[in-house]
């Protein structure tokens, strides 16, 4: 990198930056100094998090509004040393060097990002200050070509957590500095001087990339090939079933590891060469080690006597604090099954953007929360506990025009790995269904793709189910369509999915049976169905047990029958003091 030094930083006020003899100690680039010359399930509860305005350390509800300029961002002492720290970094990693600017040249502009990272309590661990590129200025096949990130599937990663409390595995984190920084550029491309770093002999140069920035199109991709390029020294490989997680077997040594973007989770049967190969990894990358799995993406990590508790408490509470909700009165019941809403009804949402941002991070908090409930459940989430043998259970439902608007169907499965959840759906189709057998056999379809998926998986990680794979379903003419090569004129329009399904019952030897417990309980089990608006039809129990969740539901009693029974309808119990001998009640029955 060309070490001209940047312009001084002067402001019209007598306003002096703390930082700036800081600074000229610790920088290894000469004169830096910062300017503002271009504007630029059952679950365990876990413990209650306390107030923010009542914490005595630093939390985010007193840290005020993120800066959104230089000049803002510099008159804070913690935003400056942020920025610097940052600068440092790229002058390190020689990530550019200063060449005259060319008309021909497309240079793209850069922006300062801020961003604060808090602990699981709510404190504050890190101020961050992040240098982006604008990517959106690159033109495609000339400054960029193939672009993806580095994002893990949330099912792979239930299904490993499933794995490590089973095996009592421990999970290390790891967290890579500047991780995009890694990566090399192959294509050329061009950035204007940093906001508040510019260089005084040279200040109309642009920077010509040597690495990658973050914001390029690139970025990620670039950083993901140095990754794997290090890993494959290891001898880890990536899996097919998911590119971003790699298997390394080898002299009785099982290790897995798992990357989502610069975060790395690494767990396996051989606990000092996971350390082995963390302090390879340091060797090569800037990174930190964590040590046992916390705080991941968001999910507080509670290892307890009984397994693995994840939650997102904290997200949650930042989601109701933002949209005015902390204060809600809490309920112990989940949302009414009956509740019909309308596209037209009710005025619009006045704030457009704060509406499909609080959509999307409500769609991540379905990452331990299938059930989007009311407020008073945050501490809830996914429990992982050991089982003594692996066997997939598979449920599959559908409802039939439910939709007021379009009168469209619902379809939804949950995959369970002995009692821990693995995965789930729920979508609203996009045809309307003529039957209640194509409603279901929708579902079906769409429940052995993710089966197929898994199976994949399953054999990738050297799992052995212990049990002939079934799928639960509740309509009789699905099983008779999936096992028999049969059509007629109610059902030769969805003649894909049939072939598809008997194609997965062949292959994988799946058994599709009536949700039906036994003729004997009189009891029966329902799917867990949520729809994106609205609450659960129905719920089944074996869902409840493993998350530990006290939202106990009255069953209607349904007459002894040999035949295939329609889901009962699920009503929420008013009166939580018997819980626990209704829960018991319902195991029972469950496991009898």
């Amino acid at each position: 990198m060309n070490d001209s030094s940047p312009t001084p930083h002067t402001f019209s006020t007598s306003f002096t930056i703390p930082l700036l003899q800081t600074m000229s100690q610790t920088s290894s680039h000469p004169s830096m100094c910062p300017t503002a010359s271009r504007p630029v399930s059952p679950s365990i509860l876990s413990p209650p998090i306390s107030s923010p305005s009542l914490h005595p350390m630093t939390t985010h509800s007193k840290v005020g509004q993120l800066p959104t300029i230089v000049n803002q961002a510099l008159k804070n002492p913690n935003w400056n040393t942020a920025m610097v720290e940052e600068y440092q970094a790229l002058v390190r990693n020689n990530t550019w060097t200063l060449v005259p600017f060319h008309p021909s040249m497309n240079v793209i502009d850069s922006k300062w990002i801020f961003h604060v990272k808090y602990n699981s309590d709510g404190t504050i661990q890190l101020y961050k200050a992040r240098l982006v590129a604008k990517g959106f200025q690159q033109y495609a096949d000339v400054e960029f070509t193939d672009t993806f990130s580095p994002i893990i599937k949330a099912s792979t990663i239930r299904v490993i957590f499933t794995l490590t409390v089973t095996y009592n595995w421990e999970i290390r984190q790891i967290d890579f500095n500047n991780a995009f920084l890694n990566g090399e550029i192959v294509e050329t491309v061009y950035l204007s001087q940093l906001a508040g770093f510019i260089s005084t002999s040279h200040p109309q140069y642009v920077c010509k990339l040597q690495k990658v920035l973050y914001g390029l199109k690139q970025a990620p991709r670039a950083w993901f090939h140095k990754l794997k390029d290090a890993l494959h020294t290891w001898r880890f490989i990536s899996s097919t079933s998911d590119t971003y997680l790699f298997i390394y077997k080898h002299n009785g040594n099982f290790l897995l590891l798992l990357v989502y973007v610069d975060d790395l989770l690494i767990t396996g049967n051989n606990a000092p060469l996971i350390q082995t190969l963390i302090q390879d990894l340091h060797n090569r990358f800037a990174l930190k080690d964590l040590g046992l799995v916390k705080d991941f993406l968001g999910f507080e990590a509670l290892h307890t006597t009984t397994g693995l508790h994840l939650t997102q408490s904290k997200y949650t509470v930042d989601l109701l604090t933002r949209t005015n909700m902390h204060s809600a009165k809490p309920v112990l019941t989940p949302m009414s099954a009956a509740l019909k809403l309308h596209a037209a009804s009710g005025p619009a949402f006045s704030d457009p953007t704060l509406y499909r941002s609080t959509i999307g991070v409500i769609q991540y908090l379905t990452y331990t929360r299938p059930d989007i409930a009311f407020v008073g459940t945050v501490h809830r989430g996914l429990h992982f506990t050991p089982t003594s043998s692996l066997h997939l259970q598979v449920y599959a439902d559908a409802d039939r025009a439910s939709s007021i608007d379009d009168r469209r169907f619902t379809t939804g499965y949950c995959m369970f790995l002995s009692t821990n959840l693995l995965t789930w759906n729920s979508r609203k189709q996009s045809v309307v269904a003529r039957s209640s057998t194509e409603v279901e056999y929708r579902a079906l379809a769409h429940a052995s793709i993710e089966v197929a998926w898994l199976h994949s998986l399953f054999s990738k990680l050297g799992i052995s189910l212990v049990n002939t794979l079934v799928i639960w379903c509740d309509n009789q003419g699905v099983g008779v369509l999936a096992a028999n090569p049969i059509f007629h004129s109610r059902t030769k329009h969805i003649e894909v999915d049939v072939h598809y399904v008997r194609e997965q019952v062949s292959l994988f030897a799946n058994q599709t049976q009536p949700c039906c417990l036994s003729s004997k309980t009189g009891f029966q089990l329902g799917i867990y169905d949520v729809p994106l608006v609205g609450a659960p039809r129905v719920i089944f129990y074996t869902f409840i047990v493993p998350l530990r969740q006290p939202l106990l539901f009255s069953v209607k009693r349904l007459e002894k029958q040999t035949n295939p029974i329609k889901f009962g309808e699920l009503v929420a119990s008013q009166g939580l003091d018997n819980e626990e001998e209704f829960g018991h009640l319902l195991h029972k029955l469950v496991r009898s």
